[in-house]
């Protein structure tokens, strides 16, 4: 207990799914959090089950970072951790998709990360340093044919990662920069897809075994890497991409 206490959390998309399961482990090890989500209803409900703090926000909306940063810094005096968990899935291939909506998953998936990053980092070095953990996917390293703006979307997130990275190592101001890798995860969103199709009980299984471990994951399973990353137990980590996926990556 207590491995990220007294730390100053900010987590976007946080009202379900990986973000609801990161804030929950966060709390339980010590941690200030704050979640933000464009769903305001759900995000208010998550705060308070969880016990943290809830913020509207649109993490595509540049002025609304900055807004988000200073409210924190208003209420904290400091930011430790940033986690850019918000992200939308895109389905289609590069001649089904709208150029619209390539262009939409990109501003979701990339540009909130960057808009993140950049509205967060000189807080979080006037504060001493902290973590950066910035959300890809299995799907950066696994392509499909009916993905192609959230296979290069998520694909783009571990090289930005690795030059913020660097930047921040260069100007020595204690900020460190990872990317998490989840594989199939069975959250809410998952579920849905699931249900959506015409053979449910098939597509389940056809999820499980994607993987070589032969089950999807579990939100946990990521919460527990975020703590990790968040905590001073990674201080010797940056730039990496931190894969879990079942090993699905590699079959």
């Amino acid at each position: 207990m207590g491995r990220v206490s007294g730390k100053v959390v900010l987590l976007t998309g946080g009202a379900m799914g990986l973000g609801k399961a990161a804030a929950k482990a966060l709390v339980a090890e010590g941690a200030q959090v704050v979640i933000t989500d464009i769903d305001e209803d759900a995000g208010r409900a998550t705060a308070q089950e969880v016990g943290c703090s809830f913020i509207a926000q649109d993490v595509t909306d540049w002025d609304r970072w900055l807004a988000v940063i200073a409210e924190i810094e208003r209420d904290h005096g400091r930011l430790d951790v940033l986690v850019n968990n918000a992200a939308i899935t895109v389905f289609g291939s590069v001649m089904d998709i709208s150029v619209e909506d390539f262009r939409r998953c990109y501003t979701v998936d990339v540009d909130s990360i960057f808009m993140g990053c950049k509205a967060a980092i000189p807080l979080m070095a006037r504060s001493g340093g902290g973590s950066i953990v910035n959300f890809s996917s299995a799907a950066a390293n696994k392509p499909s044919a009916d993905l192609a703006a959230y296979n290069s979307a998520k694909a783009a997130v571990p090289m930005l990662t690795k030059s913020i990275a660097l930047w921040c190592a260069r100007e020595k101001n204690g900020i460190r920069v990872n990317s998490v890798q989840p594989g199939t995860i069975l959250t809410p969103n998952v579920e849905s897809v699931i249900a959506g199709t015409p053979d449910p009980d098939a597509t389940r299984e056809a999820f499980s075994v994607a993987q070589p471990v032969g089950h999807m994951g579990e939100p946990e399973d990521i919460a527990h890497l975020v703590v990790y990353l968040a905590s001073d137990e990674s201080r010797f980590a940056t730039g990496a991409p931190f894969i879990v996926d079942g090993g699905l990556s590699i079959a």
